[in-house]
């Protein structure tokens, strides 16, 4: 790349009641690149409408490389070659977050009350903790949860109000098995729930093999309907197997 394809400029909204976060991403991205960036900002409405009418563009930021304009933060990405984000692409990473993340608390949790990192308890906590990460990401839009939810699990097709109340069922089981209080009410309920959604997702994915989303993390994910969602509800299942045993 020659030395003039070095040079970029970028106008990008900095107002005092917004600051464009694509933007700042784009500064960033061409910094990295190693590009001395000429960062022009557009301080007022009118000035961005202004800017928009003269470039014939309809978003900003805009982006110029030696001369030619590129476009936003999606078409800078293409121009370097980096991959763009699919917002309906297929994921696991918020699967992937909360089990890593209680799997951290739990170990933590362990070490500070056992002087252990790794105990039966350790297991016990991370189910426990997973359950009441994964009530809370269905609880923050409940309706939209609900409306994934609906698609495949049976009992919520029989009746409807038991999709409202499954992520506090979950939540409440989730707490008590943290605190070791009221084990007869918390394994009997996630036993309950556990193996309804693990029948549920068994039937949709094996047997009707369905290409549905999991609401697991709640109802605006991508996460697909399948083995991570199964082993959720065995996960609660075995948990309160194990509870009713032991405790």
């Amino acid at each position: 790349m020659s030395d003039i394809k070095k040079q970029a400029r970028i106008y990008r909204m900095v107002m005092p009641e917004h600051i464009c976060p694509f933007g700042l991403k784009a500064l960033d991205l061409l910094k990295r690149e190693g590009y001395d960036v000429v960062d022009k900002w557009l301080r007022t409405r009118e000035e961005t409408d202004e800017f928009k009418q003269q470039h014939a563009v309809e978003t900003t930021p805009q982006i110029f490389i030696g001369g030619e304009r590129i476009g936003g933060l999606d078409e800078l990405k293409s121009y370097l070659g980096k991959p763009a984000k699919d917002p309906d692409a297929v994921t696991y990473q918020p699967v992937i977050a909360v089990f890593a993340t209680a799997a951290l608390i739990a170990m933590a949790s362990t070490w500070a009350t056992l002087g252990d990192i790794w105990t039966v308890r350790t297991i016990e906590w991370f189910i426990a903790i997973s359950m009441c990460m994964l009530a809370s990401l269905k609880l923050r839009d409940l309706e939209s949860f609900t409306n994934m939810f609906l698609g495949y699990d049976l009992l919520a097709q029989k009746v409807v109000r038991y999709a409202y109340a499954y992520p506090f069922a979950e939540l409440i089981a989730g707490v008590l098995m943290i605190s070791g209080a009221l084990i007869w009410f918390a394994a009997p309920l996630a036993l309950f729930i556990g193996s309804i959604g693990a029948y549920s997702v068994y039937k949709a994915v094996y047997i009707e093999k369905r290409d549905l989303k999991c609401a697991c993390v709640g109802g605006d994910s991508n996460v697909p309907l399948g083995f991570i969602s199964l082993t959720e509800n065995l996960m609660m299942v075995g948990m309160a197997i194990w509870m009713l045993v032991a405790y």
